[in-house]
């Protein structure tokens, strides 16, 4: 299970990582997809935090059992806000966010079980 949770983790990781990066250079698709989902852009530093902070928490998982649990459990939650927002005006072009949110929840279980 460990080494499931080391695969599922450092990929989630990366894509975390990726996304907080074009969240903070409000890379011109980030910031569509934000408006669309009427996020306002004065949060687009915070959220990219969250990912990073994500990002980070999913590595430091790999060596310390309850960062990995905390960090998959933010990240889930995060996606299925993500969701939420999405559907809550009727955009239904969720799929990255649920992709990444059923990963989360994965790398939780894995987490969980390693």
């Amino acid at each position: 299970m460990f080494t499931a949770y080391a695969v599922v983790g450092i990929l989630l990781a990366l894509a975390l990582t990726a996304s907080a990066v074009f969240t903070l250079r409000r890379n011109e698709q980030v910031v569509a997809n934000m408006r669309k989902v009427r996020v306002p852009e004065a949060w687009l530093p915070r959220l990219a935090a969250l990912k990073a902070a994500g990002a980070v928490g999913l590595m430091a998982g790999l060596w310390i059992a309850p960062l990995g649990v905390a960090a998959a459990v933010g990240v889930t939650l995060y996606f299925i806000g993500a969701v939420i927002s999405h559907v809550r005006v009727k955009d239904y072009e969720l799929a990255p966010a649920a992709v990444l949110a059923l990963l989360a929840a994965a790398a939780l279980v894995l987490r969980v079980l390693a």
